[in-house]
């Protein structure tokens, strides 16, 4: 689980640093963020009694992946050391998460972000088996997703030229159809998914 940790940890850093080089620096609002996603995440479970709703647990999922790209990111200080946060995270992570329903852990999480503007790494663990993943899923779906990120900056995110839609589907329904012929264990899974994604978007133009 360490290992995992500081792999996570690194590509997080290397993904904020693309954004902005000074991200640490900057103190962002990443608690608001959480919260945020959370409520993104509440509606794709969906929370409407006054109509049909059907769960979309792969979007909950995805949400769950993003929330945890924040709640990394908020635990980085300026003297960060990666190994040492991994500590740090590994040491608060429950052996039982509190079993919770995926809309009260989301609101459980949400409550801690928005109330304490801190990431509560019990609350994450709850929400992440309400949301049936476990540990392995986390990371699986993450590097996926931090792959994502590389390449929407890649290819015109932050200044707003990106398709975000492939053929009507977004590109994260994409990623997940790629990252199942991915072995995420193997030495060059990154490169490999970002080959795919690369040849995909190129298809859907």
């Amino acid at each position: 689980m360490q290992e995992a940790l500081t792999t996570m940890l690194r590509m997080q850093d290397r993904m904020n640093t693309r954004v902005n080089a000074q991200w640490i620096a900057q103190n962002f609002a990443w608690h608001r963020a959480i919260w945020v996603e959370c409520a993104e995440l509440v509606d794709h479970h969906g929370y409407k009694w006054w109509k049909h709703q059907e769960p979309d647990l792969e979007q909950v999922q995805l949400e769950v992946i993003d929330i945890w790209h924040f709640g990394m990111s908020a635990y980085f200080r300026e003297d960060s050391k990666v190994e040492e946060l991994a500590r740090e995270i590994m040491a608060l992570w429950p052996e039982s998460p509190e079993a919770r329903g995926v809309l009260e852990a989301a609101e459980a999480l949400a409550a801690v972000a928005a109330g304490e503007r801190r990431f509560s790494v019990p609350a994450f663990a709850s929400l992440l088996q309400a949301a049936s993943l476990d540990f392995s899923g986390l990371y699986r779906q993450y590097l996926g997703k931090n792959v994502l990120n590389f390449f929407r900056q890649d290819n015109g995110y932050k200044e707003g030229s990106y398709r975000k839609l492939w053929d009507g589907r977004e590109d994260n329904e994409h990623l997940m159809e790629l990252l199942a012929g991915i072995d995420t264990a193997a030495l060059d899974a990154e490169e490999q998914l970002y080959s795919a994604l690369t040849a995909r978007y190129a298809a859907t133009a």
